[in-house]
């Protein structure tokens, strides 16, 4: 039997926003034309080369009930929690955070001039694994390896599989794929993505082109049921990040920095923070 290939069933531009301390994103979702993608609740892109726009960073704040995961392309910030855990992003770093049960954490810009960019990504956690401890995956530059997709696109494996290569991320519930893919002018790609899996595309730089729709810088590609995504590159080439984990099918409450199935969870989450027991068991 063929494989399929995924079809764009979908495509959005992000919003304006500012978040933290003041730092301007471009938040890809959730916003009006698209809610969220079981599991991923949240996708930010933050780019800019004015220090006024990032140097207040995200000062301390909590979360429960799900994931997030920063992968830096330039700049740097530097991440400290409650409990005295610490550590730093660096360019072509990602850190997976579980928080679990809860976590009070910051994170923030190390320099005070150049070029920040990078993205800021939610994965919802299913309702037996909310309350779990917290969990940190630090992952340095060199940790992620690059490959040579099929077609000749290079591909670099932050979490999952691609080209015979496997990411640094584990023992994730939602079996993610994630993927930074460089597409050279002329070169293409086909990645098998499992069956019942959400997945979407990202351009984040120059252009791409999935099947008959041609995406710009700034545009996010949901696809629909099929084997296999196959990108191309478009004139002068583009880069992409490609993302795909298996949905949750739960309901969803979510408030601020808290992402639980019932509202009621909700406002324990906000209770047990007041109260300074975010983290208990």
């Amino acid at each position: 039997m063929s494989e399929s290939d995924r079809p764009v069933v979908k495509v959005v531009r992000g919003k304006a926003v500012t978040e933290g301390a003041g730092v301007r994103l471009t938040r890809m979702f959730p916003n009006p034309q698209l809610d969220m993608l079981d599991p991923f609740l949240l996708l930010d892109e933050f780019k800019s080369d004015k220090s006024g726009d990032y140097i207040a960073g995200f000062p301390s704040h909590p979360h429960r009930g799900f994931e997030t995961v920063t992968y830096m392309l330039a700049g740097a910030m530097r991440h400290e929690d409650h409990t005295g855990a610490t550590g730093e992003l660096l360019p072509g770093g990602a850190q997976w955070m579980t928080a679990g049960r809860g976590v009070i954490h910051s994170e923030m810009p190390l320099q005070r001039g150049g070029l920040l960019w990078g993205f800021q990504l939610w994965v919802n956690l299913p309702a037996a694994r909310k309350m779990d401890p917290p969990r940190y995956q630090d992952i340095a530059p060199e940790r992620i390896p690059s490959v040579t997709l099929e077609g000749g696109a290079v591909a670099r494996v932050i979490a999952g599989e691609a080209g015979g290569a496997r990411g640094p991320v584990e023992g994730i519930v939602t079996d993610p794929l994630y993927l930074d893919v460089t597409l050279a002018e002329g070169t293409s790609f086909i990645q098998r993505i499992p069956a019942g899996h959400t997945a979407f595309a990202l351009v984040y730089e120059g252009a791409a082109r999935f099947g008959a729709t041609a995406l710009a810088r700034g545009e996010l590609a949901v696809f629909g049921p099929g084997d296999v995504v196959r990108g191309a590159a478009e004139s002068g080439g583009g880069r992409l990040i490609l993302l795909a984990a298996a949905p949750l099918n739960e309901p969803v409450a979510r408030y601020g920095p808290f992402v639980m199935n019932t509202v009621d969870e909700i406002e324990k989450a906000f209770d047990d923070y007041r109260a300074g027991r975010l983290d208990a068991a």
